[in-house]
């Protein structure tokens, strides 16, 4: 028994019915171009005959008129066989010659004025079809009537069925087209549900695990393995909620026992001894600081009407990290914009962004440098520093996670920048890097404008 929620059965139904329609349409068509040729032929013979008939007929030099016809052509109009008749009418309407004994006309024109008339007419019990052709016999009109019996049509048949074939593949090969684009169609409406799981497939990430595949429509075929696939993806959802957990939880009970630490060696009397751990606990923090934001970033979710001001969030970064800049002998401003440049996003998440930006240029720049943080209209902003730059071929590579370059160790983890891409991917935007013309990285964060007079009225 075919189940409707099949794919076979949805396929085979749908086929069926195409299969049905075109079934009831060719025979028509076959049977309508059958009887189509079939007049065509008998019309055609119908004229051969009143041509035949028209070279025998002459007109005497006493006005009598004369037929004379081969025995063949006799033989054809035989009341002993009885298939074909004739009648030759002068332009008075009175019968000159007929093959039949009772020399009547087969029928009565209906239009004196026309070259050729065909009509069905009956005879006893028959129907007999025939023609009237208009002749001109030295300058009078004649009408030769032929007839055909259409019991008797064998002969024509033979005829049809060798011309018949010959059209036949004009007719079946649109039909058969038009069964292969519907058999496309139904194809298209069948696998349907498949392709809106596909879709819905592709909208999966990292940062959207709850995703899962659509079960309502999926065909019994491929059901097993949909559900299969969303049971994966719990299993995937699981294992991501618990490395995040774990990320956070982690971090969390990091930040306690370095806080500790680092209370304790502010306490040692040797200064000297002292400065390399406390930059050691700071460089540890930061990248617990920065696991925390990591974990927080798998989860986050940006309300699209939520806006912020760049400009004033660029400059809480830098009055809040100008300590850390000038105790390395750095040197930290603001340029570029005024005034407010509003965008959409996250207020918190874009002050991580550009922070991290900030702190990651201070530890590439030499001492006695700047670096510059410079707002753009465009609900842009670059960071600015002196250091050895980027190469080429590290442009992409920098913004992975845990990456670093070779044989350089500047107390981080790799995660400042993957952070940084991160927020602004979450946000519609970019981060790019580019070399200074003048030595140093330009890294540019650039993020969706928000209509300025809309953030001023709320």
């Amino acid at each position: 028994m075919l189940r409707l929620n099949s794919l076979a059965s949805r396929i085979m139904l749908l086929h069926a019915v195409a299969v049905i329609v075109t079934a009831i349409m060719m025979p028509l068509a076959l049977y309508w171009f059958l009887y189509s040729e079939a007049d065509t032929l008998q019309r055609r013979a119908m004229r051969a005959q009143a041509e035949a008939l028209h070279g025998h007929l002459a007109k005497q030099s006493d006005g009598t008129w004369n037929l004379e016809m081969p025995e063949g052509l006799r033989d054809l109009y035989s009341e002993a066989y009885g298939r074909y008749a004739y009648a030759v009418l002068d332009g008075s309407g009175k019968v000159l010659f007929a093959s039949r004994k009772d020399q009547v006309p087969i029928f009565s024109p209906k239009d004196a004025a026309a070259a050729a008339e065909f009509a069905e007419v009956p005879l006893g019990d028959r129907i007999v079809s025939g023609a009237s052709f208009q002749k001109d016999m030295g300058g009078r009109p004649v009408w030769i009537q032929v007839s055909e019996d259409l019991e008797h049509r064998d002969a024509l048949i033979d005829d049809v069925v060798a011309n018949f074939f010959l059209r036949a593949i004009w007719v079946t090969a649109p039909i058969l087209m038009l069964l292969l684009a519907i058999d496309w169609l139904i194809f298209r409406r069948a696998i349907q549900p498949l392709v809106q799981a596909s879709d819905q497939a592709g909208r999966i990430s990292p940062t959207r695990t709850d995703i899962r595949l659509p079960t309502g429509d999926i065909p019994d075929e491929v059901r097993p393995l949909v559900l299969a696939v969303n049971k994966a993806f719990d299993r995937l959802e699981e294992g991501f909620r618990r490395e995040r957990n774990f990320t956070a939880d982690a971090a969390h009970e990091l930040r306690t026992p370095l806080a500790i630490l680092r209370s304790r060696i502010e306490t040692l009397v040797d200064a000297n001894a002292a400065r390399p751990l406390l930059r050691d606990v700071d460089g540890m923090s930061r990248v617990v600081s920065q696991m925390l934001d990591a974990a927080e970033l798998d989860t986050l979710v940006v309300d699209t009407r939520e806006r912020a001001d760049l400009r004033t969030i660029c400059a809480d970064v830098v009055e809040s990290i100008a300590p850390l800049a000038f105790k390395q002998e750095k040197s930290i401003g603001l340029l570029g914009s005024d005034g407010p440049v509003w965008i959409y996003g996250n207020a918190e998440m874009v002050h991580r962004a550009v922070r991290n930006l900030v702190e990651n240029a201070i530890n590439h720049t030499p001492p006695n440098t700047d670096v510059e943080v410079e707002i753009a209209d465009d609900a842009s902003v670059s960071v600015l520093d002196h250091g050895n730059g980027i190469a080429p071929a590290d442009r992409e590579r920098i913004f992975e996670r845990f990456w670093r370059a070779p044989g350089k160790h500047n107390g981080g983890a790799g995660l400042g920048l993957s952070i940084v891409k991160r927020i602004a991917e979450t946000h519609g935007g970019s981060l790019t890097v580019k070399e200074r013309p003048m030595g140093g990285a330009a890294f540019t964060l650039r993020f969706v404008s928000a209509p300025q007079q809309a953030q001023h009225r709320a």
